[in-house]
């Protein structure tokens, strides 16, 4: 049930001003009232207002003044205006300034409460599409984070085990080269779990010198230290009800390891400088590039803290071996940045697609999407080509592309047989993409969709 809507009637004139409160009291709203401009302003400094009916002429502040004080105080609020002198210039100015509705008096009943009620509903619709378009924002960006791309064997079982665990609280230790997209995964897991709703909040233990790191994992108190001027929230206070994603875990300085123990164990920690202890919900996921087995044995990180992160291990695949995502990755950036920078999105030579291919990928996706971006800020018209690439894509051997595949074909086989094994062949190495499978073959695009 929505509660009542709040009114402000604001009139000099002290009888109108009585027949109004009445009128709506018994209408069922909540009616504030105020004999001037400036008793009108002190009510919505204290009091919510979802509807302003004022005179236009009142003393100390006019109805105009008013107007434009609602919209800074309370700018959900809706105006209607009303006046004894309705020249058309006065309601063309109040319109233009943001009043729904001008009303001139005397005041029939009829029309007050009319204008009221649609007023409000103006209201209540206005914040319904405020609500729909932050409910789109936030799908709009989960899908962005969510969008995964590729279709390799390796890729797909990385992802069915991270949407099979999403929905639990089990803490997530995510393993992989730096570059693979760890936090893509984490934020995905955060997506599909029942906190999707509740912040998501990632630190790099490796982008925070080890001075402040914990500072910035448990907040402090004003005075804490040197500089303390004010009190700062922690991560993991952030992030309660959520999920906190500790990106390079393995960076982690031994005595911080030691605290982050005591919280995955107790759920609790305190300020820097405060001896309060703070109650948190929150599921920890965190990622490294490092092997953390030989780090505790190299006496670089806790046993017992290791046991408390890897309760489910998801270890992400290098790039190198999901070499059929790379064109999908590519076209992916490709069209992302030609957006980006404000251009037509090129195609891809078949040189620069096998060289692409033939790539290792030491950096994974992170250095493919830097190689796509160079290229579409670089390139000149509508291809992308192999002198568009860095050199080394240049200097190296195609044929040793381990992307490349071969296709054992019988003799006797029809030409046409021939043709159709190629295509799909192809398309299986592109992903399915019908255009860089054209464009690996020499063929135009509608070629590809008649023959199949």
């Amino acid at each position: 049930m929505r509660p009542q809507p709040h009114i402000l009637l604001a009139d000099d004139e002290r009888g109108h001003l009585k027949t109004l409160q009445k009128l709506f009291v018994r209408e069922g709203y909540e009616v504030h009232t105020a004999a001037d401009g400036q008793e009108a302003l002190d009510v919505l400094r204290q009091q919510h207002i979802d509807l302003v009916i004022t005179d236009v002429m009142m003393p100390k502040l006019d109805g105009m003044e008013l107007l434009g004080l609602v919209h800074t105080l309370q700018p959900e609020a809706v105006v209607i205006l009303m006046t004894a002198f309705g020249t058309v210039e006065l309601a063309v100015q109040g319109m233009k300034q943001g009043a729904y509705d001008f009303i001139t008096k005397p005041i029939k009943r009829a029309t007050i409460i009319k204008s009221a009620t649609k007023a409000l509903e103006h209201q209540a619709l206005r914040a319904e599409n405020r609500a729909l378009k932050a409910r789109l924002a936030r799908l709009q960006s989960q899908s962005s984070h969510m969008s995964i791309v590729g279709q390799s064997e390796a890729l797909r079982h990385a992802l069915a085990l991270t949407d099979q665990v999403a929905r639990s609280d089990a803490t997530v230790l995510l393993t992989g080269e730096s570059g693979t997209g760890k936090e893509l995964f984490a934020r995905r897991l955060h997506e599909l779990s029942d906190r999707q709703s509740k912040p998501f909040i990632a630190l790099n233990c490796a982008a925070i010198p080890e001075s402040i790191l914990e500072s910035e994992l448990f907040g402090y108190e004003k005075g804490a230290f040197t500089g303390a001027h004010a009190k700062k929230i922690g991560r993991f206070e952030a992030a309660h009800g959520g999920t906190l994603f500790l990106d390079e875990i393995g960076e982690m300085a031994p005595h911080l390891q030691v605290k982050l123990l005591r919280v995955l164990q107790e759920q609790t920690f305190e300020r820097l400088g405060s001896n309060k202890s703070i109650q948190i919900d929150v599921r920890l996921i965190t990622a490294t590039n490092r092997d953390l087995e030989h780090e505790i044995e190299q006496g670089g990180f806790r046993k017992d803290l290791y046991y408390r992160l890897n309760v489910i291990n998801l270890k992400i695949p290098p790039l190198r071996n999901r070499k059929d995502d790379v064109p999908l990755l590519a076209q992916h950036f490709l069209v992302k940045y030609s957006e980006k920078n404000q251009r037509a999105v090129p195609e891809f030579s078949a040189e620069a697609l096998q060289a692409l291919g033939a790539h290792p990928w030491p950096g994974n996706v992170r250095e493919l999407e830097n190689v796509i971006e160079r290229a579409v800020v670089l390139n000149r018209d509508d291809r992308i080509d192999l002198d568009d690439l860095p050199g080394v894509f240049q200097s190296q051997e195609p044929s040793a592309a381990p992307s490349q595949r071969t296709l054992s074909i019988p003799l006797g086989t029809s030409l046409e047989d021939i043709e159709a094994m190629v295509i799909q062949e192809t398309l299986k190495l592109t992903g399915g993409n019908k255009k860089m499978a054209a464009q690996l073959l020499g063929i135009a695009t509608r070629t590809i969709y008649r023959k199949l």
